[in-house]
């Protein structure tokens, strides 16, 4: 099977069509979405709408919390909480019914799935480091783990002498952000796993930035979020 790992698409349309082309390219089985679908960005239930019509398997991240219950952003920068708010208002019923079920971890295919760790999911923990996988690994059994919530891409193996994904290691990946990239590399950001043979591919492509910088501007929405896209931190 071959599955499609996206997370942290925080309302970029243009990059999430972008990356949908890609993935259809790919001819992937199916789309697993990690979560912080919204936030940041000008296009919440447009980006929302679009996830949920290809994929069964959506995460809840933090910012999507925060977005059907401001009191969960309090902890956000300023940015991060002005967008929260505009996404308050902006959210369709419907969505922000939706967002309330969804789960922060998933187990589906023989690997463990979860927006931030699986080291108490539902914490927001962020994994920028060896060490910090390092204590993750007693949280999941299943060969892989995927993450994202930190923007960063990365593959953190339990044996720190293996680089690459091979089958009979255990690892923890996180696939990046579709939508805010934070490696200063402004390309959005996703994995795709084949999980026989196994095999972990991230992918890196362009988009129609400028359109997406401009809806923010557009929506009043701090102009900083909009300006961050260029620089992909």
């Amino acid at each position: 099977m071959r599955i499609a790992v996206i997370s942290d698409i925080h309302a970029n349309l243009e990059a999430l069509q972008a990356a949908l082309r890609i993935i259809s390219e790919h001819k992937a089985d199916e789309i697993v979405c990690l979560g912080d679908t919204l936030g940041y960005g000008a296009s919440p239930n447009e980006c929302l709408d679009l996830v949920r019509s290809v994929s069964r398997h959506i995460l809840l991240g933090n910012h999507d919390e925060a977005a059907t219950d401001l009191s969960k952003s309090e902890y956000f920068n300023r940015y991060a909480r002005a967008a929260a708010e505009w996404t308050y208002k902006q959210l369709t019923p419907e969505n922000a019914e939706f967002i309330k079920g969804l789960p922060s971890s998933l187990e589906h295919a023989g690997l463990s799935f979860a927006h931030s760790s699986p080291f108490e999911p539902e914490e927001w923990h962020y994994v920028v480091s060896e060490d910090d996988a390092r204590l993750n690994f007693p949280f999941f059994s299943s060969p892989i783990c995927f993450i994202g919530h930190s923007h960063t891409p990365g593959v953190y193996c339990e044996d720190p002498a293996v680089a690459e994904v091979v089958p009979g290691k255990r690892y923890l990946i996180n696939v990046g952000s579709i939508g805010q990239p934070r490696d200063n590399d402004p390309r959005l950001s996703f994995g795709i796993v084949d999980t026989e043979p196994l095999h972990y591919e991230n992918i890196r492509a362009e988009y129609d930035v400028d359109t997406a910088a401009e809806k923010i501007i557009k929506a009043g929405l701090p102009r900083a979020l909009a300006v961050r896209l260029y620089d992909g931190r």
